[in-house]
């Protein structure tokens, strides 16, 4: 299997409802956001994925969080944003930003300290 990725930084906030300070209180996280594609042929250019596509795709996802509140992408369903719904919300755009990749997974992380992380892993 080939694959593909980039990642960067964004600083964002959110709350962890019912629980202690600091988790308890807004506060921010340095995420790091890791994304991944796979596929089991390239496609015609020799490629899993143009990286350049890839590249704007998550940090146009990641402009929409930069210094902002988590809450906005919380699905109804949720009690707070945590390091897998973050996950789920981006695959989500990356997916729709990339449109259609044949036999394609997309893999996220988003890590929330050097050694502690949640991930996503759907169809591309």
């Amino acid at each position: 299997m080939y694959e593909t990725g980039t990642g960067l930084h964004v600083r964002a906030f959110h709350v962890m409802p019912g629980m202690p300070p600091p988790e308890g209180e807004r506060h921010s996280h340095d995420y790091r956001l890791d994304v991944v594609v796979r596929r089991d042929d390239l496609d015609e250019r020799g490629m899993v994925v143009d990286l350049d596509l890839l590249e704007q795709a998550l940090r146009s996802a990641a402009a929409q969080v930069r210094d902002a509140d988590l809450e906005r992408i919380k699905p109804a369903d949720a009690d707070a944003v945590t390091v897998e719904v973050f996950a789920r919300w981006l695959h989500g755009e990356l997916a729709d930003a990339l449109g259609r990749l044949p036999g394609g997974t997309l893999a996220v992380r988003v890590w929330e300290s050097p050694t502690e992380f949640g991930g996503y892993t759907g169809p591309a």
